[in-house]
């Protein structure tokens, strides 16, 4: 667990750097004066369409890399390994038919948006480099992972990108490229990052290509299928719920709330930085353990995981929310983000549900159960279509806020009780409570002290008291041992100097 707990807190140090740089992005995409809010829902759609293309064109190849990549490299030498090479050609493959089906539906694409959602119609056709970038990174992505090489994707995905993307809005205000041109540029961001990564893996010798089949795919070909087509239809189901949200608004109620929604599920996300870094870098010890068979080392990873997410959820949601208002206002949001405050809450109480249980999604499916994730999938998707285009209809950008709590919180309560009832492993004790109390009272203490306290001041005051009280919470309530741990290993490097 060090190594992952190291691994993780650099991870989540690069994250929250890339994160620290899209707020500025952010900032300026919706401050007075700049870009509207179309406008900047389109660059959001970019990343859901692109999604939903990776969901289509991937064929389980990304689980399948995660499951299987320990076999391949403890039987074969590195220049012998052919992993890599039909994960790339069938990645592609599979893109080629996303884009005839693109191409196919485009007139149904253009009757459904072009009333409310016309810049989108405008740009279709340059979403599908931005999707190819997405679908080729992550398998690159996925490879480097497994090498244990977890930090530069991490900063080419959460901290380049970003920095492109600010340079880019940067060129725009400053009037040296329109709006047309930026969005063009935009779209090859990914492929970008993509040829950096390939570059870097190739320089160090980490990436051969070989068409020479292996004896390990050879012994394991008809497992590899069939755990890729159950997986890839289970992300397909569950990108697709992710994404929903935003598209239905698109086509319901049009591109400025899209917009507003955007900003919202932004900021909540944030609150999901450390879980974006824990799950890249436990997935190859999960495919390890479960190789092994291993069930201390998945049982001790499911809770400390849980554990860590959970309070850093609710660290991150108390900072959020105790400011949230005072920061639209000093930061000269454009007024019309302000009505998502609303959403902010409802999103950030399923992102502390999901954090809360943990691995869970990557215990089942680097286990010999992963079918189950697709029927997970199924019931995510049978909750969250449905749910969001009738609250959308009845309540606005809300009801996808709702919909989103309500299947999530039945999506991982089904797998909780599933590993639970199948392995006899679950994440949670008396710590898990005492961490939700602790996260309250603190959340409570820092607003009625300040609670009249107003500008950067209020601000500043509220988030150190929040801040000392969380903290030394954890610490005196002794509610995970990683924290502890951390302490010791400072100790002993400042001993050293």
């Amino acid at each position: 667990m060090g190594q992952i707990r190291k691994q993780a807190i650099i991870s989540s140090i690069v994250i929250y750097i890339g994160f620290f740089i899209g707020f500025i992005n952010t900032w300026f995409f919706t401050k007075n004066g700049s870009f509207t809010p179309s406008e900047y829902a389109l660059t959001r759609l970019f990343f859901d369409v692109g999604q939903t293309m990776y969901a289509f064109a991937n064929f389980g190849i990304i689980s399948v890399i995660y499951k299987f990549f320990p076999y391949y490299k403890d039987n074969l030498k590195p220049k012998e390994n052919d992993l890599m090479t039909w994960a790339l050609l069938l990645a592609i493959g599979g893109f080629i038919l996303v884009a005839f089906g693109g191409w196919i539906f485009e007139p149904l694409i253009v009757q459904k948006f072009s009333g409310r959602s016309s810049l989108f119609v405008d740009y279709y056709k340059w979403i599908f480099p931005f999707g190819l970038g997405i679908l080729l990174f992550a398998v690159l992505e996925a490879f480097s992972n497994n090498l244990q090489k977890t930090i530069f994707p991490a900063f080419l995905k959460e901290t380049a990108f970003r920095l492109f993307t600010l340079v880019l809005i940067a060129a725009y205000l400053l009037e040296l490229i329109d709006f047309n041109l930026f969005i063009l540029l935009f779209a090859f961001l990914y492929l970008l990052l993509t040829a950096i990564l390939a570059a870097v893996l190739i320089r160090s010798n980490n990436l051969h290509f070989t068409f020479s089949v292996s004896r390990v795919t050879k012994k394991f070909k008809t497992k590899i299928l069939a755990l890729g087509s159950y997986v890839y239809a289970g992300q397909i189901i569950y990108i697709l719920a992710q994404v929903m949200d935003s598209i239905f608004i698109a086509s319901l109620l049009g591109l400025a709330p899209t917009g507003i929604f955007a900003l919202s599920s932004y900021i909540a996300n944030l609150i999901q930085i450390p879980q974006r870094s824990v799950i890249s870098i436990t997935l190859p010890a999960l495919s390890q353990a479960w190789k092994d068979k291993n069930m201390p080392e998945i049982d001790r990873i499911y809770k400390r995981s849980s554990i860590n997410l959970l309070l850093a959820a609710l660290f991150i949601f108390g900072g959020i929310w105790l400011n949230i208002g005072d920061a639209f206002r000093l930061l000269n949001i454009q007024s019309e983000y302000a009505t998502g405050l609303t959403v902010i809450f409802i999103l950030g109480l399923s992102r502390i549900i999901d954090a809360g249980t943990g691995v869970n999604a990557q215990i089942i499916y680097t286990s010999t159960q992963w079918r189950f994730d697709f029927v997970t999938g199924i019931i995510l998707l049978l909750l969250i279509i449905p749910l969001n285009y009738i609250l959308i209809k009845q309540i606005g950008i809300e009801g996808s806020a709702f919909a989103n709590l309500i299947s999530f919180f039945v999506y991982n309560s089904i797998r909780y009780i599933f590993l639970w009832k199948r392995y006899k492993l679950q994440p949670f004790s008396s710590k898990t409570l005492l961490s939700l109390l602790l996260g309250v009272a603190a959340y409570f203490i820092s607003y009625y002290l300040f609670k009249e306290m107003t500008g950067w001041a209020g601000i500043f005051l509220r988030s150190i008291l929040f801040s000392i009280l969380f903290i030394a919470g954890v610490f005196t309530l002794k509610l995970t041992p990683d924290a502890l741990q951390l302490v010791d290993v400072v100790k002993k490097r400042l001993g050293r100097k």
